[in-house]
């Protein structure tokens, strides 16, 4: 799928700059980021909540307040946001113990004042409510809530952790065929969060996409951050440096480095893994997968579950070195 950037476009999404942009590496075609970005920092723990009956709750930060969910309840909602459950049941359980982590380890310190979680998956993890999926999917919400409620019961409990504390379990739709370190996005060195292939993903829709910018849009944008470029479009670019995942790390262009992420965000990239053409009206870049591409991907989880992988190989082979436990063994 191609798609195109103009002046009027650019102005519409309100694009930052900062100092820095890419160059040379794959092809092309298209949509769904979800997405947890890590807070690898540890934090003192903090009580957690229990609902009426004893059982595990989280606290859910909403537009009108604090909601106080059972956590199956929660994590329900979390994986019909965050997963399409016409996956397969591994891939749906994979996702399931996935969102669980992520959220005990918000529980034990979270960033939230007198919660948890919220529901903004660029902050914590989509969550749809049972009114909002209802109303999303119709009558086929009942189909979909089982399925998805019983990936949350067949995975009851489980956690992953990593030398004993639960992990950063973050997450993406597709990783292009190889998923990427943490340091490579991030900067901290993550031990469980290594660049992984991702075998099967190829007929994915976010497999492969190109994003079109206009010359002049290009030019006003690069040097708005203290890039100049000269007329000869064969030289805006120069030095690329990629990570072991294929992602760009850095790129000249007009004589200022930009970092793969600050490319991707100018320029709404679906991932850091690009390459880049020069034409006579465009600048085209070509990506691969989509999302941040650090930890489990789901597009490579549907296809590893596909091939008979169960939730636990498929969480193994995403998260380096980790461990599956009950959540009772870490939470307070």
């Amino acid at each position: 799928m191609r798609r195109a950037i103009s002046a009027g476009c650019l102005a519409a999404m309100g694009v930052w700059l900062a100092a820095a942009v890419l160059m040379a590496y794959e092809t092309v075609t298209a949509p769904q980021e979800p997405t947890p970005e890590p807070v690898i920092v540890e934090q003192a723990p903090s009580p957690t909540a229990e609902t009426a009956d004893g059982t595990q709750a989280v606290r859910l930060s909403t537009a009108d307040g604090v909601e106080t969910l059972a956590l199956d309840d929660y994590l329900t909602g979390v994986v019909m946001g965050e997963m399409p459950a016409s996956f397969p049941q591994a891939a749906l359980e994979a996702q399931a113990v996935a969102a669980r982590t992520f959220t005990c380890k918000q529980m034990l310190g979270g960033k939230h004042d007198g919660a948890d979680v919220c529901a903004d998956s660029g902050c914590c993890q989509a969550y749809l409510s049972p009114e909002t999926a209802a109303e999303r999917m119709g009558t086929e919400y009942d189909a979909v809530y089982n399925k998805v409620r019983t990936a949350v019961e067949a995975t009851d409990g489980q956690v992953l952790t990593y030398d004993d504390a639960l992990i950063d379990a973050v997450y993406f739709s597709c990783s292009g065929g190889v998923t990427e370190d943490a340091v490579a996005v991030w900067g901290n060195e993550v031990p469980y969060l290594q660049s992984v292939e991702s075998p099967g993903e190829e007929d994915a829709p976010p497999y492969e996409d190109v994003v079109s910018v206009e010359r002049d849009v290009f030019r006003q944008t690069v040097e708005a951050a203290g890039a100049v470029l000269p007329e000869d479009g064969g030289q805006w670019f120069g030095k690329a440096v990629r990570s072991s995942g294929g992602g760009v790390e850095t790129v000249e262009i007009g004589g200022v480095s930009f970092t793969g992420t600050e490319v991707r965000s100018l320029f709404n990239l679906r991932s850091t893994r690009f390459s880049v053409t020069v034409g006579e009206e465009t600048v085209d870049f070509y990506t691969r997968g989509y999302g941040h591409r650090v930890g489990l991907s789901q597009y490579g989880a549907a296809a590893m579950a596909d091939g008979g992988s169960t939730w636990q190989e498929i969480l193994q082979h995403y998260y380096t070195g980790v461990d599956i436990v009950d959540m009772e063994t870490v939470l307070p």
